[in-house]
C-alpha cells in the first residue's frame, strides 16, 4: 500500500491564519498534523505553529514509534507553557491539535480540542474523533443530536486544549486498521462545521485523488462562507492506495 496527501489552509474572512499543517515521514510510516491556535485569546498563530513543528521533528526524531504517540502531546504542551512564560502570556498562546500516523496497516489518531480527524471505508464515514467542547458533552449526554453541533452557540467553547493548564495534556489516542481504499480526513472546525459528512462522502466519491478531493470541499466551505467574516480553514486528506 502507498499513501498519498494533500494539504490546504487557508486564512478564509479573518486578517490571520491560526491554522497550521503539517506532515512528516520516518521509514515505511508517515504522520499528519493540523492545529488550530485559539483566536480571541491572541497568539494562537504562534501557538498552532509550535505545536506543528514540535510534533513534525518528534515525529522523525523518535526511536520507538509508541513513545512519540504517548509524549508527543504532553511534550509540546510543556514546550507551549514555557513559551508562554518566556513571553509574559501565559494561558494566552492555546491551539487544538489532532494526529494521524499511518505505519503500514496501523493507524493511530492523537487529538485534542475540536480539530478532527474522519475515517472513511467503502465510501462512508465510519469514524470520528469526539470533540472536547461544550456541545459534543451535550451530545454525550442525550441534550442535543450530533448533528445541532455545528450550529450550537456554545460551539467554539473547549474544555480542553494545549497550553491551556495542566488539564490541557489530557489528549485521546485510537488505534485502527487500515486497508486499501481507506481515507482520512483532518479539519479544523473553520472546514467541517460547513460540510457535512454526507457532502464529504459525496465529493469522496467523484474523486480519484487527495487533491481533488479537498478541492471540491473547499468549494462548499467557500460557499458557506461568502458574505461572512468565515473562520480560517484548513484540511488534510490521505488515501491508501494500492
Amino acid at each position: 500500500m502507498r499513501i498519498v496527501h494533500y494539504g490546504l489552509t487557508n486564512k478564509g474572512g479573518r486578517p490571520v491564519n491560526e491554522d497550521c499543517i503539517g506532515s512528516a515521514k520516518k521509514g515505511g510510516a508517515e504522520c499528519f498534523i493540523l492545529c488550530d491556535g485559539l483566536g480571541g485569546h491572541g497568539m494562537g498563530d504562534k501557538a498552532s505553529q509550535l505545536v506543528t513543528r514540535f510534533a513534525e521533528d518528534g515525529f522523525r526524531s523518535c526511536t520507538e514509534l509508541e513513545d512519540f504517540v504517548s509524549s508527543v502531546l504532553i511534550l509540546a504542551h510543556t514546550k507551549l507553557t514555557a513559551e508562554q512564560q518566556k513571553m509574559g502570556l501565559n494561558h494566552k498562546m492555546l491551539t487544538t491539535a489532532v494526529i494521524l500516523v499511518i505505519d503500514g496497516d496501523k493507524g493511530i489518531a492523537i487529538h485534542i480540542g475540536d480539530s478532527r480527524l474522519y475515517r472513511f471505508r467503502n465510501g462512508s464515514a465510519i469514524w470520528r474523533t469526539r470533540d472536547h467542547s461544550v456541545p459534543q458533552m451535550l451530545v454525550m449526554t442525550g441534550e442535543i443530536e450530533d448533528k445541532d453541533i455545528r450550529f450550537h452557540p456554545d460551539r467554539s467553547r473547549l474544555l480542553r486544549a494545549l497550553g491551556d493548564d495542566s488539564e490541557a495534556a489530557r489528549f485521546d489516542t485510537e488505534r485502527f486498521d487500515v486497508r486499501e481504499g481507506d481515507a482520512f480526513l483532518l479539519c479544523s472546525d473553520g472546514f467541517w462545521e460547513p460540510v457535512t459528512e454526507e457532502q464529504m462522502c459525496a465529493s469522496l466519491a467523484e474523486s480519484g485523488s487527495p487533491r481533488r478531493w479537498v478541492s471540491g470541499m473547499k468549494k462548499l466551505v467557500k460557499q458557506y462562507n461568502r458574505g461572512k467574516d468565515g473562520d480560517n480553514y484548513s484540511a488534510i486528506a490521505v488515501m491508501i492506495k494500492g
